[in-house]
């Protein structure tokens, strides 16, 4: 791995040519020359080929490998974007951390809370780090929001939503790792809310219970197509949470009550600063001044996220978002899905090693499991 005081820019490798393996060659050709893209992989020949073809910027371009494992033999890396299905995330990223490479993952990170704790302890024996693309907190917004927090500026948080209300049809479902535990690790719940909870935890800090239900309402999946969940937080803040893939009308919401203003953000797949809103609470209006923004904010996407990861490497840390804090949102989603099957309520740390919904997210399984319909 490169060190702050080495010369150059980062040589990152994208490892799945899929969709948002897109928006990860746009950061990295965005990132003003800090870091360039020299390989793809994918299982598909043809796909790495195309996809380094539309990246190559009128240069040589990156070179194109049938597997990350021949990438590596042949490319000096020092970051691997890990963008295939969820179900790799895990096997490519020990790969990268044995061989000394950083690994940048797409969401969910893992398909269990075990194999996170897995790769976060051959991360403490590597030189490399490992991150996870939760690429919500580093909007403008989302920044300006944990800093008058966390100044106190805001008072005490007391309530907050957080809704992930999208649509995703049969067709959707039609790729055979989608809609799985085994392969995808869970519904809406992993995979798209992750998002926003994801946020929302790293504003409120550390939540200390979750009841919830999960339910397969209408899609012809294993896992859950809708779930919903009451969460307690350390400092007393309470929250709802709902994540579905059924809502005709898509939105992705969040809203916090503190004492001294409401802050609120409604977009779809990525907010701007203008889609941020703060009504102050009465006596209070002094607020509204301070949420100003000074110029054009970020957005949300992968293009400051890795911005946050080039600085955090420069100054020899580990690249956001940690392990650490990525741990506290998979412990979510276990906790989450854990109370929604058994029907009792979870506390942080309550889920032990070698627990049912340490190693699945389904856990003893699903209650519809013996009932589903072809």
């Amino acid at each position: 791995m490169r060190f702050p005081s080495s010369p150059g820019p980062y040589r990152a490798a994208i490892a799945g040519t899929g969709a948002i393996a897109d928006a990860h060659a746009r950061a990295i050709a965005g990132s003003g020359g800090r870091a360039s893209l020299v390989a793809v992989a994918d299982v598909d020949p043809g796909r790495a080929t195309s996809f380094a073809g539309r990246w190559r910027g009128g240069q040589a371009g990156p070179a194109a490998y049938a597997s990350l494992t021949e990438l590596l033999a042949a490319q000096e890396v020092d970051l691997v974007h890990v963008c295939t299905p969820p179900g790799l995330h895990t096997p490519l990223a020990l790969e990268c951390l044995e061989a000394g490479v950083t690994a940048l993952i797409e969401k969910p990170p893992t398909l269990s809370l075990a194999e996170f704790d897995t790769l976060a302890e051959a991360e403490s024996r590597s030189t490399a780090h490992v991150a996870t693309v939760l690429q919500h907190r580093f909007g403008a917004g989302a920044l300006r929001l944990r800093r008058l927090a966390g100044a106190g500026e805001l008072g005490r948080p007391l309530l907050a939503t957080c809704d992930t209300q999208w649509y995703r049809d049969e067709a959707y479902y039609a790729v055979p790792w989608r809609g799985t535990w085994e392969s995808e690790g869970g519904g809406p719940t992993m995979g798209h809310g992750i998002h926003q909870f994801d946020l929302l935890l790293s504003v409120l800090g550390p939540w200390s219970e979750v009841t919830a239900v999960a339910a397969r309402q209408a899609r012809p999946v294993d896992t859950e197509d809708v779930s919903a969940a009451i969460v307690t937080f350390e400092n007393g803040a309470i929250a709802t949470v709902v994540n579905s893939v059924l809502s005709p009308r898509q939105t992705s919401a969040l809203r916090f009550d503190y004492e001294r203003a409401t802050v609120e953000v409604e977009h779809l797949y990525g907010y701007t600063d203008d889609d941020w809103k703060v009504t102050p609470a009465p006596g209070h209006e002094d607020v509204a001044g301070l949420w100003k923004p000074e110029g054009p904010g970020a957005a949300s996407g992968h293009d400051d996220w890795f911005t946050a990861v080039l600085d955090a490497l420069d100054d020899g840390q580990a690249p956001p978002v940690t392990s650490t804090d990525t741990r506290r949102t998979m412990e979510f989603i276990a906790a989450l899905y854990a109370s929604a099957f058994t029907g009792e309520r979870v506390r942080a740390g309550q889920i032990a090693p070698g627990s049912p919904f340490a190693l699945r997210m389904d856990g003893t399984g699903a209650p519809w499991e013996h009932r589903r319909t072809k």
